[in-house]
């Protein structure tokens, strides 16, 4: 399965060289190299076999690299009211790609998402790289719809026209991209997509498209459509909302985790290493460091207790108050 990490604070910037080149198991040398504490096996009485591990979270994710960050510089310019995603994606390996170490040596943003893909039956073409970008919206995704060439018609038929040309590429996440942007928009097209939404708001819109995914599946295929896995991250600029998502009775989504602390570790400013090497040149004590949210399929720094396991079928959420919401159940029809 794919990689991805996620950084958001409102008031604290993270340089993208520190959050995904240096750390000895930064996104960018995940493409070969896991690490996975905390794992449940699919059976909650027995400890998780290697097996299980490497069946949805051991591939080599080599089929392309991309990463969004937010900007004032539209804002700036009065074209718009707040911050904006700018993208870049490569089918470079990241750190053979000298475009992208010179973007992340020299941007600090305080809403950052990277993704590193292995791909699922579809070209590997920077355009099929996640994010994918709807104004906005940010989203990315790690995981499969099941026997998607059997439900495309049937999605691309419930889509709106303007999520409907907004998709460039050819993967089920960017269609599970725009079926969620159809129902946030309620009607109203891209004109909605400028718009930020609560994450209560992005979290309705996303059950809605795992369910209809899962009844246009049940719909074509009847008792042998198969579950999905369904690691999303969707944001505004402004809030966040993650979800970790199988529809299985007892097998588990790939990894998800999420830290308020490490993004301290991962800042170059402040006390500590990613790698527990120590800082001498940190000019901040930690406690100055501003809130924050990191959610990443595995943990990029050397301290376990910064990390929590995201629950199977919970959603997270974030708001632009920097509060974190208990996480909450997502329940389908066979979960």
């Amino acid at each position: 399965m794919c990689r991805w990490f996620v950084y958001i604070s409102k008031d604290e910037d993270c340089l993208l060289e520190d959050v995904l080149i240096i750390p000895k198991h930064s996104l960018s040398k995940q493409v070969h190299e896991h690490y996975l504490p905390k794992l449940l096996s699919h059976n909650s009485v027995q400890t998780t076999t290697a097996e299980e591990v490497a069946a949805r979270n051991r591939l080599f994710n080599v089929d392309g690299l991309g990463v969004a960050w937010y900007t004032p510089s539209r804002d700036s310019f009065d074209e718009c009211q707040g911050d904006r995603p700018a993208l870049y994606r490569t089918i470079q390996p990241p750190l053979n790609d000298l475009n992208f170490r010179s973007i992340c040596a020299n941007t600090a943003t305080k809403v950052c998402f990277a993704h590193i893909r292995a791909a699922t039956a579809t070209p590997v073409t920077p355009v099929n790289n996640h994010p994918f970008i709807f104004g906005r919206y940010t989203i990315m995704h790690n995981g499969y719809v099941s026997d998607f060439l059997e439900v495309k018609r049937s999605i691309c038929n419930f889509l709106d026209k303007d999520a409907f040309a907004n998709i460039h590429g050819s993967t089920d996440s960017e269609h599970v991209a725009a079926m969620f942007m159809t129902y946030l928009a309620g009607g109203e097209g891209k004109r909605a997509w400028e718009n930020p939404s609560s994450p209560t708001q992005m979290e309705i819109a996303l059950k809605n498209t795992v369910q209809m995914i899962i009844k246009l599946q049940e719909n074509k295929l009847g008792s042998k459509a198969q579950p999905n896995d369904l690691n999303v991250a969707i944001s505004d600029g402004e809030h966040l909302i993650a979800l970790r998502y199988r529809n299985h009775p007892t097998e588990q989504p790939p990894s998800l985790y999420y830290s308020e602390t490490a993004g301290v570790t991962l800042n170059r400013k402040y006390p500590d290493h990613a790698d527990g090497e120590g800082n001498s040149k940190a000019k901040q004590p930690a406690e100055e460091h501003g809130k924050h949210l990191i959610v990443a399929s595995e943990p990029t720094t050397y301290k376990d207790k910064e990390w929590i396991l995201i629950d199977k079928n919970h959603f997270l959420k974030f708001d632009r108050n920097q509060t974190r919401s208990p996480r909450t159940a997502l329940v389908c029809a066979k979960d």
